[in-house]
C-alpha cells in the first residue's frame, strides 16, 4: 500500500520540482536578455539531464545498487547522486558563464520559493504511521522538511512583499533548510541496513530503496543546489551593501 502510493507521489513530484528549477532558469534567462536559441539550448540541456538523471536513478535503485555499504571498504555509491548531483548542479551555476548570468537576474523570491516543494517530506511521517518507516528517521526527517517548506513560505512572502526583514527569514529558511538535510541524512544512513547501521533494527529504513531512494538520489540534490544558490545571493547582497 505505502509503496504505491509512494510511488505515485514521488513520481508527480520529480516532474513538478524539475519542471519549476527549468522555469526559474528561464525567468533569469530572460530577465538577462539571452536569445531564445541560448536560452533554449540551455533550458533543453538541463531537461535532458534531469531526464537521464531520474532514469539512471529509477535503474540503479530497483537493481539495489544504492543501498548503503555493507563493508567500510565498499563505495559508497548511495552518496554519489545526493553529494555528486548537487555538487555538479552547484557548479553549473558558479563556474559556466551562463549561470552566473541567469543567478545573477534571479532575485531571493526567487531562490528560496523552490524550497517551499520540501513539504513534500511528509510522506516520511505518512511512512513511519503505516509502519513501513522507523521513526527515528520518519519523525526528524519528515518533520524537519515540513518546516523547512514552512520557513521557505514565509521568506517567500516576505520577500515577495519587500519586508525590512525578508533576507533574516531567507537567511533562517537556509539554515532550517540545510540543518534538515544534515539530520535526514546521518538518521538515513544510521537506520539503513548497512556497516553502519546503529538503530533501527526491528523496521530498518528502506530510504535507498526505489521508490523513496528518489527522494536523496534525484529531488535532495535539487534542493540542495538550489540552497546554496540563496546563500549566494544572500552573500552577494551583504557585500553590496556594505561597498555601497
Amino acid at each position: 500500500m505505502f509503496e504505491s502510493i509512494a510511488t505515485s507521489y514521488l513520481q508527480v513530484f520529480a516532474v513538478i520540482l524539475p519542471a519549476l528549477a527549468l522555469s526559474l532558469v528561464t525567468i533569469g534567462a530572460t530577465r538577462a536578455g539571452l536569445s531564445i536559441t541560448r536560452t533554449s539550448f540551455v533550458v533543453g540541456g538541463l531537461a535532458a539531464l534531469f531526464g537521464v538523471w531520474y532514469a539512471l536513478v529509477v535503474a540503479l535503485a530497483k537493481a539495489g545498487i544504492l543501498m548503503p555499504p555493507v563493508e567500510l571498504t565498499d563505495p559508497p555509491y548511495a552518496l554519489m547522486p545526493l553529494l555528486g548531483g548537487a555538487f555538479f548542479l552547484w557548479a553549473l551555476g558558479r563556474f559556466t558563464a551562463t549561470g552566473r548570468i541567469i543567478l545573477h537576474n534571479l532575485d531571493h523570491t526567487h531562490l528560496i520559493s523552490i524550497q517551499s516543494l520540501r513539504l513534500m517530506g511528509g510522506l516520511f511521517v505518512v511512512g513511519w504511521a503505516m509502519g513501513v518507516l522507523p521513526w527515528q528517521f520518519a519523525l526528524p526527517a519528515g518533520i524537519g522538511d515540513i518546516m523547512a517548506g514552512i520557513a521557505a513560505i514565509q521568506a517567500t512572502r516576505a520577500a515577495h512583499r519587500g519586508d525590512a526583514n525578508a533576507e533574516h527569514l531567507i537567511r533562517r529558511a537556509s539554515i532550517v533548510g540545510l540543518l534538515d538535510f544534515v539530520v535526514a541524512v546521518s538518521t538515513g544512513i544510521m537506520t539503513s541496513p548497512g556497516v553502519l547501521q546503529l538503530m533501527a533494527f526491528d523496521t530498518p529504513n528502506i530510504i535507498n530503496a526505489y521508490p523513496l531512494a528518489l527522494f536523496p538520489m534525484f529531488v535532495v540534490p535539487i534542493f540542495i543546489a538550489f540552497q546554496l544558490f540563496s546563500l549566494q545571493a544572500l552573500r552577494r547582497s551583504t557585500v553590496q551593501a556594505v561597498t555601497a
